[in-house]
Parts: structure tokens; C-alpha cells; sequence
């Protein structure tokens, strides 16, 4: 009777395991962690010794046997439009908008 009454009062009681049993489980679950840890880090340094070094001074890109090249310097003529009530839209524009005078 008293361990109906024990049951009735904590049905969980026989879910929990003993003392011994919970810790040789952590133990195994942690080793089992640090393995597929150790195993993910050995997997990665082989993927990475697969890949391609860095690229060798003589594979960059190089400057031109002139000079570099240098920044432009324009002027551009705004274009004068007539005032009209309707906007205009940019198909109805004359010209690609790239017309400019160089200064040298």
C-alpha cells in the first residue's frame, strides 16, 4: 500500500536513473563531443590543405610600361531646357547625357 501511495504521489520517481548510471552517461556523451569535435577539425584542415595556395607575385596584375593612369578632369555644359507645364521624361531627352568638353 505505501508503495502505491509513493507512485500515486510521484509517478516520476522510476524515471530517474541511479546515481552511478547518470554519470557514466555524461562521461560517454562528452567523449563522444570531444570525438566528433577532434574528427570535424581533422576533416576541415584536410579540406583545407586541398585548396589552392595564395597566388605568387608573379601571377598579379601589374601596372601599365607607361605611366598609371590618372583621373580625368571635365567640364561638363549643363543643357538648357525650355520651361514647359508637362515633365519631361527621359526618353524625351536629346542626347545620351554623356556630351562633355575636355580640358587639358
Amino acid at each position: 500500500m505505501e508503495n502505491l501511495l509513493t507512485e500515486a504521489t510521484h509517478p516520476y520517481v522510476h524515471l530517474a536513473a541511479p546515481h552511478m548510471t547518470s554519470g557514466v552517461l555524461f562521461t560517454l556523451v562528452g567523449v563522444l563531443v570531444v570525438a566528433l569535435l577532434i574528427a570535424a577539425f581533422a576533416w576541415g584542415r584536410r579540406m583545407r590543405s586541398r585548396e589552392p595556395g595564395p597566388p605568387h607575385p608573379e601571377s598579379q596584375p601589374r601596372l601599365p610600361d607607361g605611366a598609371p593612369v590618372g583621373d580625368s578632369v571635365e567640364r561638363r555644359e549643363p543643357e538648357e531646357l525650355p520651361r514647359t507645364n508637362h515633365r519631361r521624361k527621359p526618353h524625351e531627352l536629346k542626347g545620351d547625357g554623356i556630351d562633355s568638353r575636355r580640358r587639358e
